[in-house]
């Protein structure tokens, strides 16, 4: 059904009077990452800030949640479902702050990468084509991720009301999914390990162990490309303001990018699909133009995407099978 301004302010007189399931399943990634914090606490860096940042999450629901009881309304719940969804970019570096404290595989997985291609694809994609088209084409594919998950998310909200709660549940699900991974396979990606090696040693096929050197470096190459493009200076930015050392395999930008156009597909509507397609295709591509991964990474991301959103579903099922209205 289509939601109106009108309808988004009016009282719902069935609210949901506990916690909404993504707020359930925030609790729960925070509950495992806290028992991992508990067990490796000798041996992360400065464990009380992470804390401390649960802390305000877990008040956040809680706010949120009195908010939403002051004021039952579609406006509220959606409110409650966005705050938690924009945590992602404070869960994202966590993943570092626990990763880090395990062996870097880097060497490992440039080294599978040169076994199955024979050269790197994040070195040569991006100095076979780096024209000022491809590379803003690129940027802007890498830079379409969240305003793909926000279109989707969106879309639901007010053309599909009754599936937005399920929509979303599995998109940020998706993600801890992917980040419990990441804490346990710290692999950077080309950017970090490249620019730790060099790239004359990469491109010699030489791939060396280096150990626990990103639990105290976190520089990376520059985005190859056009420096002066506007999608350029996007990525650069976003680079600078969130990215770390982690989170490379598998990429979870093709993973939950592929889980996006499922759900759009499963929408019915091909204005959606036709709008996302093409951007799709220029992230998946982007990942490893901009040295963000490997192409096993990518390629892993892809083949994962439908066994999480399967598995997902299931989960989803028993809890969202009483439709509300």
């Amino acid at each position: 059904m289509k939601l109106t301004v009108k309808s988004l302010f009016e009282i719902d007189n069935r609210p949901v009077r506990g916690l909404l399931a993504i707020e359930w399943l925030v609790l729960a990634y925070m509950a495992f990452t806290l028992v991992f914090i508990a067990v490796a606490h000798g041996s992360i860096p400065n464990p009380e800030p992470m804390l401390w940042g649960r802390a305000k999450i877990a008040a956040s629901i809680v706010v949120l949640w009195a908010v939403y009881r002051l004021a039952p309304c579609r406006l509220t719940l959606c409110t409650r479902v966005v705050v938690q969804m924009a945590m992602l970019t404070w869960w994202y570096p966590d993943t570092y702050e626990m990763n880090r404290i395990f062996p870097n595989l880097d060497h490992v997985f440039a080294a599978v990468e040169q076994s199955i291609f024979g050269f790197q694809p994040a070195l040569v994609f991006a100095a076979n084509c780096g024209s000022a088209v491809v590379s803003e084409l690129m940027s802007l594919g890498y830079a379409s991720y969240y305003p793909m998950i926000a279109l989707v998310s969106f879309f639901y909200f007010f053309r599909r009301y009754e599936e937005f709660q399920r929509t979303t549940f599995i998109i940020l699900a998706a993600f801890f999914v992917f980040y419990i991974v990441f804490i346990f396979v710290p692999v950077t990606g080309p950017t970090y390990y490249f620019k730790a090696v060099g790239t004359d040693t990469i491109a010699q096929g030489v791939f060396p162990n280096v150990g626990d050197y990103f639990s105290h470096n976190q520089s990376c190459l520059p985005t190859p490309g056009y420096e002066q493009g506007f999608f350029y200076g996007m990525v650069e930015g976003a680079k600078a303001v969130g990215e770390r050392p982690t989170a490379a395999f598998p990429s979870s930008h093709v993973g939950v990018a592929t889980i996006l156009m499922i759900l759009a597909a499963r929408s019915r509507s091909k204005q959606l699909l036709a709008v996302m397609a093409p951007f799709y295709v220029l992230l998946c591509f982007s990942t490893v133009y901009i040295q963000a991964h490997y192409a096993i990474d990518a390629i892993a991301g892809l083949i994962a995407a439908p066994l999480v959103y399967g598995l997902l579903s299931l989960v989803a099922r028993p809890i969202f099978k009483t439709k509300r209205r």
